[in-house]
């Protein structure tokens, strides 16, 4: 497969995940209620939980509108530019808000897989922090470039 093959289903698969994160958010106080028939601790908290994964389901949209905004100038051979670098910055912000919430998620209902997710979205944080940094530089170097010639 080529690297613009590569690309666009990569594309598509994000689109999907908006998509499906959109769907999943809007439809978290049916699917609690049903998943709380099955484990006593959503029927318990069903508020708080609903609440909770509101905001982590929001947080998780923002992180991938970043991406769907990135792969536009993936596409378009130009990913080297400010925006990209913002939205990893965002990205960054988005991931440890994240981080946050799951933290006062633990407190509400803790679980292994919710320690996990937290140490996984800090690891994600400060990627999407050095990434920008050495973007912002690559953007530096480009513009730098652009003007001798």
């Amino acid at each position: 497969m080529n690297r613009v093959t590569i690309i666009r289903i990569t594309k598509y698969l994000v689109d999907f995940m908006f998509g499906a994160g959109v769907l999943a958010t809007l439809t978290l106080p049916w699917s609690v209620k049903w998943a709380g028939r099955y484990l006593e601790q959503l029927a318990v908290n069903y508020g708080e939980i609903v609440t909770i994964y509101f905001v982590l389901g929001i947080l998780a949209l923002a992180i991938i509108w970043e991406l769907r905004k990135m792969f536009k100038t993936v596409l378009s051979r130009n990913c080297f530019v400010r925006g990209n670098v913002d939205s990893l910055k965002h990205m960054s912000y988005y991931s440890g808000l994240i981080v946050l919430m799951s933290v006062v998620r633990s407190i509400v209902y803790t679980t292994i897989a919710m320690l996990v997710v937290i140490l996984v979205f800090v690891i994600a944080g400060l990627f999407c922090q050095v990434l920008a940094q050495i973007f912002d530089e690559a953007v530096s170097f480009k513009e730098e470039n652009d003007l001798t010639i």
